[in-house]
């Protein structure tokens, strides 16, 4: 071989290994600048080497920047210097506009767009292993980055932004973690997704929207007769049961039936043994998001709460198990709470017990009904008509028909209904069709305090 043919070979031997540094740079850049901060902040408390160099090196993003571009302007221009002498070699003169687009799409193809996109995909591939060699270059180069570092954060600031004013952007906020949550739904099991979620919503929720109403209290009347009141206690289906004088509204203790074994050794049992063996009441605003009163609990060491308005009177109840039920679904086994209260029919509505709270009907039949205002759906129809009203009356709320079937006591009972596409008519007679299901009611639960 000639010396000019060894020439040749030589410089494009050295070009195809600037065109490789170039794209291992090019990867190194993307791939460090795509790691998922979060996932690299958890391999370096478990001491994984590549992780501890990577974060190492993304504590100073201007210095890594700093060191990779140097390193591929570097190599890009000695690259197009040396494709300028192979042009000269082959063609006996520069050619600078065949050099530049042939090197323009070597470049492009080999040392940008394909080693970018490769870092993209998977950059801890690319990212860890070479956070070695860019901790090394970054020491030989530290007096060079530093030059170009004190000059471009100099430009920075003239330019009215501050060098290293994004460490607090890397903190999440709530409906970023939120966003996290949902794109991690692959990666989690459905239970615990859902769970996560829920603790992410406590916030929103206060105990007013979970509260067992007071219409719905069971508890027991010291007024009473002893006799009536012993088997009232005998037959209840919670574990605490809130005992009263004269009105619900004056309630002087709860009473654990646990407590309740100690009536059998008591020889003439009366009022003021049972009182004895209450605990006083513990009052609680319907203001109380869900996540403090949890803690709130958690510190009194106690399971049951009495809800109270701005004017003191008693609105119902809240205990632990509403709460953690906010958080992990029903779990109670509860008698009273076992009938449904959502009933699908055949023709695709449903019919809905008028105490059920929206927030309910709209986690179970994932709708989106309005719940910053009432919290029944018997509350949000009479908010709509503004009256009590008759049985049979169809009322459309923004994208959902609803059909009173049933009215008592002056308080809608049952009621029908289903997501309308435009409120038409023929939705309204195709649920009028069916008299038998219009006579379909449900009682409700008798009482749901744990």
């Amino acid at each position: 071989m000639s010396a000019e043919g060894s020439s040749i070979t030589a410089l494009i031997s050295l070009f195809v290994f600037l065109i490789i540094a170039s794209a291992y740079f090019s990867s190194s850049e993307t791939g460090m600048m795509s790691l998922n901060r979060y996932r690299l902040k958890h391999l370096k408390r478990n001491k994984h080497p590549g992780a501890t160099r990577a974060s190492k090196l993304l504590e100073s993003p201007d210095k890594l920047i700093g060191v990779i571009l140097i390193g591929n302007n570097f190599v890009n221009f000695l690259a197009a210097s040396i494709a300028t002498s192979i042009a000269i070699n082959i063609l006996g003169k520069p050619a600078p506009l065949t050099t530049a687009i042939i090197l323009t799409l070597i470049v492009l193809i080999f040392a940008e767009v394909t080693p970018k996109t490769i870092a993209a995909l998977h950059p801890e591939k690319i990212a860890f292993p070479s956070s070695f060699f860019l901790s090394l270059l970054l020491r030989i180069l530290y007096p060079a980055v530093w030059i170009v570092n004190v000059i471009s954060n100099g430009l920075v600031r003239i330019f009215g932004f501050k060098p290293h004013a994004n460490e607090s952007g890397q903190q999440l906020s709530k409906e970023e973690l939120r966003t996290i949550v949902y794109e991690s739904n692959a990666r989690i099991p459905q239970k615990r997704h859902g769970m996560l979620l829920n603790i992410l919503d406590l916030e929103k929720v206060s105990v007013n929207d979970i509260l067992v109403p007071r219409n719905e209290v069971i508890g027991i009347d010291i007024e009473d007769d002893l006799d009536e009141i012993l088997d009232q206690i005998g037959n209840a289906q919670h574990t605490r049961i809130p005992v009263y004088k004269n009105h619900i509204d004056n309630i002087i203790g709860i009473l654990h039936l646990r407590s309740a074994g100690k009536f059998i050794q008591i020889d003439v049992l009366n009022k003021a043994a049972i009182i004895q063996e209450t605990i006083d009441p513990y009052f609680i605003p319907e203001s109380t998001p869900l996540h403090t009163q949890l803690f709130n609990f958690q510190k009194k060491k106690l399971r049951m709460a009495v809800v109270v308005d701005e004017y003191g009177a008693m609105k119902g109840l809240v205990t632990l198990e509403d709460i953690l039920e906010e958080i992990v679904g029903e779990f109670t086994t509860d008698m009273a709470a076992s009938n449904k209260d959502i009933n699908e029919q055949k023709d695709g509505s449903y019919l809905i017990d008028g105490t059920t709270s929206i927030r309910d009907i709209n986690r179970v039949l994932s709708w989106n009904l309005d719940s910053s205002g009432a919290k029944t759906i018997n509350g949000l129809l009479t908010e709509a008509l503004e009256s009590i009203p008759d049985s049979s009356i169809g009322i459309d709320l923004h994208g959902y028909y609803a059909e009173i079937v049933q009215v008592k006591d002056n308080v809608i009972r049952t009621v029908r209904m289903w997501k309308s596409v435009s409120g038409t008519l023929e939705q309204i007679e195709e649920a009028n069709s069916e008299p038998d299901k219009q006579q379909a009611k449900k009682t409700p639960a008798s009482g749901k305090n744990k």
